[in-house]
């Protein structure tokens, strides 16, 4: 889901449940934060026009994606930030994602490769979270409690509508300053069902290693399914007059 589906799904149904739940072991009282999403699909020094593009390219990716460019063939590296833009110019990596246009160009990336892909299949949603100790936290009164939770999610808002303002200003940035040399591709819809599928794969695998784990995902998976119909009519129906 994208970062207001997910925000729904812990607000409104089993998220924050499940994530306590599953911090609890930790000794750790998680809230969500800001979100760092939708991102893009990364920067590419050459066009992936079939999945077989990717067989071989070395790419700085990280989680669950990097599990799916490892499945279609590719290889999967973990480069620092600070290290990503040397790594690409120097042709140590092929490819490499970071964030969304607004970090990505304070990295210089608009300047190591030609191809921006988009969407970001691998991250529509990326939220950070807080975690606090659960000892300290169960300690305070309760309207330190509802403060410190307030607090939380007064960044988790502001954080949100930072980055979509950021990403949106930085976009329109590349498509003036950078005419000519930077390219904003979308992935071909054959590579994107590709990815999906790969994709479906590494998260069944992933949720079947704990009973916790298949817990959280057909929860997540549930009220995707219901969000998605509503998506369609609301959001997607909408951003598609806009550009008619």
């Amino acid at each position: 889901m994208d970062p207001h589906g997910k925000a729904s799904w812990y607000y409104q149904a089993d998220g924050r449940k499940l994530m306590d739940e599953t911090y609890a072991p930790f000794n750790i009282l998680p809230r969500q934060g800001p979100s760092f999403a939708p991102q893009m699909g990364g920067w590419f020094r050459k066009r992936i026009n079939v999945i077989g593009g990717y067989k071989g390219l070395r790419m700085r990716i990280a989680g669950l994606g990097g599990t799916v460019v490892a499945k279609a063939g590719g290889s999967a590296v973990v480069t620092p930030a600070g290290d990503i833009f040397g790594a690409l110019e120097r042709g140590v990596i092929d490819a490499c994602e970071w964030v969304g246009p607004h970090d990505d160009m304070k990295l210089g990336l608009q300047n190591t490769a030609r191809y921006y892909y988009y969407p970001g299949w691998h991250e529509p949603g990326t939220v950070s979270d807080f975690g606090f100790n659960r000892k300290a936290y169960d300690a305070l009164p309760a309207e330190l409690k509802r403060i410190l939770d307030l607090a939380v999610a007064s960044n988790q808002v502001q954080g949100n509508t930072e980055y979509h303002a950021k990403n949106a200003a930085a976009l329109e940035r590349l498509k003036t300053e950078y005419k000519g040399k930077v390219e904003i591709v979308q992935f071909p819809a054959p590579v994107l069902r590709d990815l999906k599928k790969m994709t479906a794969d590494v998260i069944r695998e992933q949720s079947e290693q704990t009973p916790q784990a298949r817990k959280v995902n057909a929860s997540y998976a549930r009220f995707q399914a219901l969000l998605g119909p509503w998506d369609d009519l609301a959001e997607a129906a909408y951003h598609q007059l806009l550009r008619k």
